[in-house]
């Protein structure tokens, strides 16, 4: 399907933008600093992503795609971090204005920290050498230890909506791997990743996506902090 890429950000953006508007959501609200989060994320992201797809870490194939480029990277892979993160975190804003109690207890939440932490280091430790497993879970200890300590009751709402977000997470990311269509619209050299497939996704694609999306939802929470602050 052409422009596949293309439909599956749009797709996934249309629905919570539309409802950020919904007065008792009022996400629209937050959009100052959501774009300043995503913004944040993006100076961080689309530089390792430009590294990666010019040593063919990774790719996008171009029957899927409108052939629009800019920096090595095709126009569909820069919405994707705007579509995506948007969505996501509408996503979490508005689980939590549903389900205000929605969030884990904090000895879960140490727990799923602590968990998460050390299957990172184990796995860092048997496979430093494979670029798209050190940089990324490099990052998701740095980010989860900073968050961790500096907002650790961010980390209680976040880690449930996940658990929620990842549902659609795994059906748009693994029709970009190449669940149910011909191709892959996004390909992986499985030398530089650990090689395991949850379908036919990465098993390191769930920590990029956390460490996206708790990258945008961190500088978001601040600013709205700051922002309600302003306004007391």
């Amino acid at each position: 399907m052409k422009y596949l890429y293309l439909w599956l950000n749009l797709g996934s953006f249309i629905i919570p933008f539309l409802f950020s508007f919904h007065p008792r959501l009022n996400f629209h609200r937050k959009w100052r600093s959501l774009f300043i989060g995503i913004l944040v994320m993006m100076a961080i992201f689309i530089p390792w992503d430009i590294v990666f797809t010019v040593n063919g870490y990774w790719g996008f194939n171009e029957n899927y795609l409108t052939g629009v480029n800019f920096l090595s990277l095709p126009l569909e892979e820069w919405l994707f971090f705007v579509c995506i993160p948007y969505a996501c975190i509408f996503t979490h804003y508005a689980l939590l204005e549903l389900f205000p109690k929605f969030s884990f207890s904090e000895k879960t939440t140490n727990i799923i920290y602590v968990t998460l932490l050390s299957i990172l280091i184990i796995v860092l430790w048997y496979s430093y050498n494979r670029w798209y497993t050190l940089v990324n879970f490099m990052y998701g200890l740095v980010l989860l230890g900073l968050v961790y300590n500096l907002n650790r009751k961010l980390l209680s709402s976040f880690f449930a909506t996940y658990i929620i977000i990842l549902i659609p997470f795994f059906i748009v990311n693994g029709i970009l791997t190449g669940t149910g269509i011909e191709d892959q619209v996004v390909w992986y050299n499985n030398t530089e990743n650990l090689g395991i497939r949850l379908l036919t996704i990465p098993v390191e694609d769930t920590i990029y996506n956390l460490g996206m999306l708790l990258t945008v939802l961190a500088v978001t929470e601040h600013f709205e902090t700051k922002r309600m602050l302003r306004n007391t």
